[in-house]
């Protein structure tokens, strides 16, 4: 890249001033820019600290050092808002996304999500995180009210995976950056709890990206900063991304899905099926967010912490222990 060709890049950034607006208009703050406030109302709201208590991949770890839900989000953020800044994006703009992407995360992580998935089926309906996400910062945030957040935040969150994709170069980072993060994050999970070892790492990934996970980051991270700039739109090289999705590819099959932590991952399992067959039936115990009691069913479940949970479950499956005479 040629020392003035940086200067030849269009101005990507999606101005604060360009901003679609919120669907119940506000004043201005004075302070803070529209995407500053989505920012700190996420920050705020009560789903992003029930995400402490949500798994990342490895459920009731032995270690203070696994990651949960929100520490990928923070990790996450900061590798999005890295490459947003190297590509004059809007930091402030792609952190909103980052930091909302996974308030919709339904306890036990991926687990969690295709169990409430397929007690959906029933109802010829499915589960997606991104779709509830979208679904707590609109509606369930400030007692119903929701969060009120711009429409390029709310659509970053929306697509940040599945089938729709961001209208904004800001959401393209998150996309792809999520991918970077937890791929790479619960490789070194996955070493620490010792599910799996180094030399079982597919070695074509490994070779192209890096041996350490910081380096694997920075491989990747640098990758779509150039690619990006010489495209003229937000990518990986070919090379890039084959490695992340090849990596991808064998985390499923070797850790999320297998390393020895399937009878743990259909416990997981079984808890949300029967707290969602049980709270469908019992209308009375659920917290009021929706007509539909399917819906209602589904806001009260996702919105669970893995502890509160597996008390739930306790609380209304197991019995107390009391002595009867």
């Amino acid at each position: 890249m040629t020392p003035g060709e940086m200067e030849t890049i269009p101005k990507w950034a999606w101005a604060c001033e360009e901003s679609a607006g919120r669907v119940r208009p506000e004043s201005p703050d004075g302070v803070r820019n529209d995407f500053q406030r989505d920012r700190d109302r996420i920050i705020h709201a009560k789903a992003f600290r029930r995400l402490m208590h949500k798994t990342q991949v490895f459920i009731a770890p032995d270690g203070d050092h696994f990651r949960t839900r929100l520490t990928h989000t923070l990790e996450m953020m900061q590798v999005a808002r890295t490459i947003a800044r190297a590509l004059g994006l809007n930091e402030d703009l792609t952190e909103a996304i980052a930091l909302g992407h996974d308030l919709g995360h339904t306890p036990f992580g991926h687990t969690g999500e295709e169990a409430l998935s397929a007690a959906l089926a029933q109802h010829g309906r499915t589960f997606r995180h991104n779709e509830h996400s979208l679904r707590v910062v609109d509606c369930l945030e400030r007692s119903g009210d929701g969060l009120n957040l711009t429409l390029e935040v709310r659509d970053g969150i929306r697509n940040h995976t599945g089938q729709g994709y961001p209208s904004t170069r800001e959401g393209e980072i998150v996309r792809i950056a999520d991918r970077i993060a937890y791929v790479n994050h619960d490789v070194d999970d996955a070493l620490r709890a010792g599910i799996i070892r180094f030399e079982d790492l597919p070695t074509g990934p490994i070779s192209t990206l890096g041996e350490k996970m910081s380096r694997r980051i920075d491989t990747l991270a640098r990758d779509m900063i150039s690619t990006s700039k010489q495209k003229g739109e937000i990518a990986l090289s070919d090379e890039g991304y084959a490695a992340l999705m090849d990596l991808r590819a064998w985390l499923f099959e070797n850790v999320y899905r297998g390393g020895g932590r399937s009878r743990e991952n259909e416990k997981a399992a079984r808890v949300v099926r029967e707290l969602y067959g049980h709270f469908f039936r019992h209308g009375e115990e659920r917290t009021k967010s929706d007509p539909d009691p399917v819906v209602e069913t589904v806001d009260f479940v996702a919105g669970m912490t893995d502890r509160y949970a597996l008390a739930t479950y306790r609380r209304i499956f197991l019995p107390r222990g009391e002595i009867f005479a």
